[in-house]
């Protein structure tokens, strides 16, 4: 059996909804969980940069090293179990609105709700979690979520082969001596400072980094026929408070 069709690995149809509904423009996605009157709504989608996957061995994780490792060496990142096709894609970020007033102040309430890399335009049928190499499958439950953690706020996609080179602007910034000032990574600053992209011109690879909050799911939208067209992380999907109807829109 192929894993993109095991059950234990299917999103849920709350989870399905928003997946598909956080990339259009305009509907509603709940609303504030501290204030239910205040709606979460899609602003825009836009494209971030494209990334360079020359393997098809996609890493989706953290690119800073380990807390607990004085060393800093590299990790190994979370490899994806299914590979996607080698090429050049599209990073993609879904931002949503909700404004509000907090001590006086109004705020825009702008953030990245989702990103995702896609791999062809065609239309997503259904989505699966996304197994890193090292899942065991058999020990999954259904309703249990895997993915990746971070405890810097940051998650990346990037390819697996070159992946020490291009994590290694994120390990020399933590080597810099304690009280010294930080000086700033070796990589583009993309969205103002939303995303940033590493490149390794000798494997002709690229990583890019995005917002995300302790664990992540990564999800594969797949075609009629079981490809994958895109792999996305919804972070968003924590912070709204229910699931309106499929036609709820601005």
């Amino acid at each position: 059996m192929e894993h993109g069709s095991d059950a234990r690995l299917a999103a849920g149809p709350e989870e399905s909804w928003y997946l598909g509904a956080v990339f259009t423009p305009g509907i509603r996605l709940g609303t504030l969980p501290d204030d239910p009157t205040t709606f979460v709504q899609v602003a825009e989608v836009t494209e971030v940069t494209e990334i360079r996957v020359p393997s098809g061995r996609l890493i989706v994780d953290s690119p800073w090293p380990e807390d607990d490792d004085p060393k800093l060496r590299t990790r190994d990142g979370r490899e994806l179990r299914e590979p996607i096709p080698s090429g050049v894609f599209r990073v993609e970020a879904a931002w949503t609105q909700a404004p509000h007033e907090f001590m006086g102040e109004r705020f825009d309430g702008r953030e990245v709700a989702a990103v995702r890399l896609r791999v062809t335009d065609a239309p997503v049928v259904r989505w699966d979690m996304a197994l890193g190499v090292e899942d065991d499958i058999e020990r999954i439950r259904p309703g249990d979520r895997v993915g990746f953690n971070s405890e810097t706020n940051m998650g990346c996609f990037a390819d697996a082969t070159a992946w020490p080179s291009l994590t290694d602007p994120f390990r020399r910034f933590w080597q810099a001596s304690p009280g010294s000032p930080k000086q700033g990574r070796d990589t583009v600053t993309l969205a103002d400072g939303w995303f940033e992209r590493a490149s390794d011109d000798t494997h002709r690879a690229d990583l890019v980094t995005f917002p995300a909050e302790g664990t992540s799911v990564v999800w594969l939208g797949r075609t009629a026929t079981g490809n994958i067209a895109s792999v996305v992380v919804a972070d968003g999907y924590r912070s709204r408070t229910d699931t309106p109807p499929t036609d709820a829109s601005g």
